[in-house]
């Protein structure tokens, strides 16, 4: 409500700020349209899973045992890689691209608080999540028979995509102040990413995959984001074929729930709103 002054008429020079709220919604909103507007982004980050699935899909058309095909159990791979692109990729890309360029100085500058910044940016990868999560689901059922999961497996699905998501979202917030600019960041993030694709089950079966490599993938929150998504798009009869013998929902909540608390801390411990050495 603006000020009123003692003549009864509107003093503009105090009007009223915005509420948190309404603050919140216009930075997200920017940082949705900032991103869509980036081909590049969007082509790597949402059409790049999408051409994985396409191309494996018709590549690689066999059965795994248990009635199940390849593609089946590639769909909750590429879905993890996907959040992956969505979360750490891509905060640790823009970020550093904003910082390089001023943005991020220009905006520590403004009254806006600095909440509204990050609040923007999560609310960017969760559209941005969801949209990859729909488009591979559609073509996973609509082109290759995906059985898409039911009941309280949605609810699975949720929490997993979801503890994933933050996890890897904080990560590449705080990997981001490692890079002096978005192609350094990139230079630097897209190879590890690629890395933890191979060793962490999206690409060919984890079982596959050699005993200490897949120790070092246990370090990282990917694989266990894809075993947990393998829990709710295969049958039961699969769980022997991972390394505890069962899909370990419990151990997943609890090391991507640790990730959480580590890129937290690493994100107050490592942010920052300038290159260093600039004023």
């Amino acid at each position: 409500m603006s000020a009123v002054s003692t003549t009864g008429t509107t003093d503009p020079s105090r009007t009223a700020l915005p509420s948190l709220g309404a603050v919140y919604r216009t930075r997200a909103g920017v940082e949705c349209k900032e991103f869509f507007r980036q081909r590049e982004s969007v082509v790597f980050t949402l059409v790049f899973p999408v051409l994985l699935l396409v191309v494996f899909g018709a590549v690689l058309d066999y059965d795994l045992g248990s009635g199940v095909t390849f593609i089946q159990y590639f769909v909750p791979g590429v879905i993890a890689a996907g959040i992956l692109g969505a979360s750490l990729q891509n905060m640790a890309i823009s970020i550093a691209t904003e910082r390089a360029d001023g943005t991020l100085k220009s905006l520590y500058g403004t009254p806006m608080p600095r909440s509204a910044y990050f609040v923007g940016k999560v609310v960017q990868v969760l559209a941005v999540t969801v949209l990859i999560i729909a488009l591979l689901l559609v073509i996973g059922a609509g082109f290759y028979d995906v059985v898409l999961p039911s009941g309280a497996d949605w609810l699975t699905f949720a929490w997993v995509a979801g503890l994933g998501a933050a996890a890897c979202t904080l990560l590449g917030i705080a990997v981001s102040s490692l890079a002096r600019n978005g192609r350094s960041a990139s230079a630097t993030v897209t190879p590890i990413a690629l890395v933890l694709q191979f060793i962490s089950g999206v690409f060919f079966e984890f079982s596959q995959v050699p005993v200490w490599m897949q120790t070092v993938a246990s370090l990282f929150p990917l694989k266990w984001m894809a075993q947990g998504l393998r829990s709710v798009f295969l049958p039961d009869a699969l769980a022997a074929q991972e390394p505890a013998g069962s899909w370990e929902l419990g151990r997943v909540a609890l090391v991507l729930g640790a990730w959480c608390v580590a890129g937290l801390v690493l994100c107050v411990l490592t942010f920052r709103w300038q290159e260093r050495g600039t004023r």
